[in-house]
């Protein structure tokens, strides 16, 4: 899910490459304290998904990069250091916390496939992907009650035990947008990328969506799942928060 409105992207490297999470790349601007790169495997952070995290080494030292900062075509990687760098560099994401966020990210969709499903098209008002083992997403749904929602659960781990194939394809903006369903926010839509094209992930018999952030490659590399609570934000707005069993069983 994305909801970054009115913005062209330049292609993500991790978007094709997500299985790449170490990579020696060229600076190729710098200034105290961050650097920006010819090709990062960083996830950036966007449509709820907190940016990667991890390091970057070169010759004779290493720092950790304390966050993104996307500017027109240059992905600035902050650093902990006040250091001025040249050539090249090692970039290393970390494995654990992008498995992490690939998780929750591939169950935000299965939650919202459920929902929109369930609820004849209900759209996406908001979705935060947390880093305490939960993520929250709100839907427009003025008439559903909290025990409906609360219901849900047992479908989406239906879903995880099903075991479905995510792909990730390319679609022109005009296929996407003539595709129902496939744009799931109410507010905005996907921002555009460069090459004119709109990445939409696939859940295999289930959903498609149009989303820039990373994923798991199948729904059984989830563990199941539980609905923690369901709130009314406003007369419109749901808000679900979802966590693991073995994180929240305790």
């Amino acid at each position: 899910m994305n909801n970054q409105a009115g913005k062209t992207f330049s292609r993500l490297f991790c978007q094709d490459h997500q299985d790449v999470l170490q990579l020696e790349t060229a600076i190729i601007d710098a200034r105290p304290g961050a650097v920006a790169v010819a090709r990062s495997p960083f996830f950036p952070g966007g449509g709820g998904q907190m940016t990667d995290r991890g390091s970057l080494e070169w010759t004779g030292g290493s720092a950790v990069v304390t966050g993104i900062e996307v500017d027109g075509d240059h992905m600035w990687h902050l650093l902990d250091t006040d250091a001025e760098l040249s050539g090249k560099v090692q970039l290393n994401v970390d494995p654990v916390f992008r498995q992490y966020m690939s998780e929750l990210h591939t169950v935000a969709h299965i939650a919202n496939a459920v929902a929109y499903q369930a609820f004849d098209g209900a759209l996406l008002t908001g979705a935060q992907l947390g880093d305490k083992g939960t993520l929250r997403i709100d839907l427009d749904l003025p008439d559903a009650n909290n025990d409906q929602l609360r219901a849900l659960e047992s479908p989406m781990n239906d879903i995880v035990q099903q075991d479905l194939t995510v792909r990730f394809v390319d679609m022109t903006r005009a296929d996407a947008e003539a595709e129902p369903g496939l744009f799931r926010s109410k507010a905005v839509s996907p921002p555009a990328q460069d090459d004119g094209l709109v990445r939409v992930v696939e859940i295999v018999g289930l959903d498609r969506q149009a989303c820039g952030g990373t994923h798991l490659t199948s729904t059984g590399q989830s563990r199941r799942l539980r609905v923690l609570k369901v709130d009314n934000k406003g007369r419109h707005n749901r808000r679900m928060k979802i966590g693991f069993v073995d994180e929240t069983s305790a």
